[in-house]
């Protein structure tokens, strides 16, 4: 695949469409929402982050869909193999959350009913402080956790939909190193040794779409590891967010699929998945330990999501000549589909 460098200046033009696609190592396109042709719900905007380790991890969510908001927390015990999660959702937001035009400065501080969100940025740390009420029946939870990136790189990518106007612009940042703590119920688990990711993404979707993500975090053998993989995010001919962080190296990679096993003609996510490209440079293994799953269905609205967390083994080839192999890592991988 002949990829696309992204360069710097505007996101879209006086028409609302994206003036250029392609990817980048960094946020080079500016996005403002005003520049935005489309009317109706199809904007959508979100700041997701994911902090975690071998034995626990939780997930922090603020989202702006135009048609609702939503904020939610997912707490992940992978020892015990259990998840719980607390959201909170409103109708016809729009905007209203003033969710930041970039994932450089800004900062986003929500209240809502038993709910107190901050994602705070002081140069190139990341503060987030989440206090949660009744988080589950009877137990507050409480996070204070500062991210600070240990890399220089991230994953950016923006490409359009077939339909005019349409497009996704999105950033990951992979290798967050995390420190602080979550207080949940009366147990306090401290994240010192945890890797974080950032998945800011802004855009205009189709009604109906299906991707696939995985990410992945982590320390091996003294190396810092991280990989973002994935498909489904409109047209990537010009480029696709696949890539690979070995300590300050970054390879970019081309096509990749995950074959998800099946049982009676279903998806049967808790068996073993295979990761692979044409290409042969990403030939991995996916052994999975906990299934999040939820499926939100509203009138014609729908979001089936199965966001699977387990430990990847195998290999990237990379252009170079190296071969970097993985080797019971932790990380995620997820398989959505949209009716938005």
């Amino acid at each position: 695949m002949n990829q696309t460098r992204l360069s710097k200046g505007p996101l879209l033009d006086l028409k609302g469409n994206l003036i250029e696609s392609g990817y980048s190592t960094y946020l080079a396109k500016d996005y403002y929402r005003d520049q935005v042709k489309v009317r109706g719900m199809r904007i959508k905007e979100w700041d997701y982050y994911y902090i975690g380790n071998d034995d626990f991890g939780i997930a922090f969510t603020i989202a702006d869909n135009s048609y609702l908001w939503l904020t939610s927390v997912t707490f992940f015990d992978f020892i015990n193999k259990k998840e719980v999660t607390n959201t909170k959702m409103g109708w016809l937001s729009r905007g209203r959350l003033k969710l930041p035009r970039s994932s450089v400065k800004g900062d986003i501080k929500l209240a809502k009913k038993n709910q107190k969100f901050q994602f705070l940025i002081d140069k190139n740390k990341r503060h987030i402080i989440v206090d949660i009420k009744n988080f589950t029946k009877g137990a507050n939870l409480l996070a204070n956790i500062v991210l600070e990136p240990s890399i220089k790189d991230s994953m950016v990518i923006a490409t359009p939909f077939k339909k005019r106007k349409h497009f996704y612009y999105n950033q990951k940042i992979n290798l967050l190193k995390a420190k602080g703590n979550v207080i949940y119920g009366d147990q306090t688990f401290d994240f010192a040794n945890s890797y974080g990711v950032l998945d800011w993404g802004r855009g205009v979707w189709t009604y109906k779409n299906t991707w696939y993500w995985s990410s992945m975090s982590g320390v091996q053998n003294k190396v810092k590891i991280a990989f973002n993989l994935g498909y489904g995010f409109g047209d990537t001919s010009k480029a696709t967010e696949n890539i690979l962080f070995v300590d300050d190296k970054t390879y970019k990679l081309d096509d990749v699929e995950f074959m998800i096993p099946t049982k009676g003609k279903k998806d049967d996510f808790m068996s073993d998945w295979e990761i692979k490209s044409k290409s042969g440079n990403i030939n991995l293994v996916f052994k999975p330990i906990l299934d999040r799953y939820s499926n939100t269905n509203v009138l014609i609205i729908q979001s089936n999501q199965h966001q699977v967390f387990g430990k990847f083994y195998g290999e990237f080839k990379t252009y170079d000549g190296k071969v970097i192999k993985i080797d019971g890592m932790m990380g995620f991988a997820e398989k959505v589909c949209n009716r938005w």
